[in-house]
């Protein structure tokens, strides 16, 4: 549901996001609507709030170990459900 296709692609939507959340806390004494600004930004890009960006690259990372892209276990034109 969260996770990415590839870890490095979760990775790159968290530094874009946690950098766009850093970037408005110190923005905000001084041009608070640039920091308002950011806020959309960092919501995209962590598909919600940090936890739930954390969640997505834990499903990232257990497909990648269980040798599944993200959207499940496709392969040849079928596709298994693996419990």
């Amino acid at each position: 549901m969260f996770a990415s296709k590839t870890i490095a692609t979760h990775l790159a939507r968290g530094v874009l996001g946690l950098g766009s959340l850093v970037a408005g806390s110190v923005m905000a004494e001084g041009h608070p609507w640039v920091a308002l600004a950011l806020l959309p930004v960092a919501v995209v890009a962590l598909r919600g709030c940090p936890m739930c960006w954390t969640v997505g690259l834990v499903q990232t990372v257990h497909a990648r170990l269980r040798g599944h892209g993200a959207g499940g276990a496709c392969r040849d034109g079928r596709c298994a459900n693996s419990s």
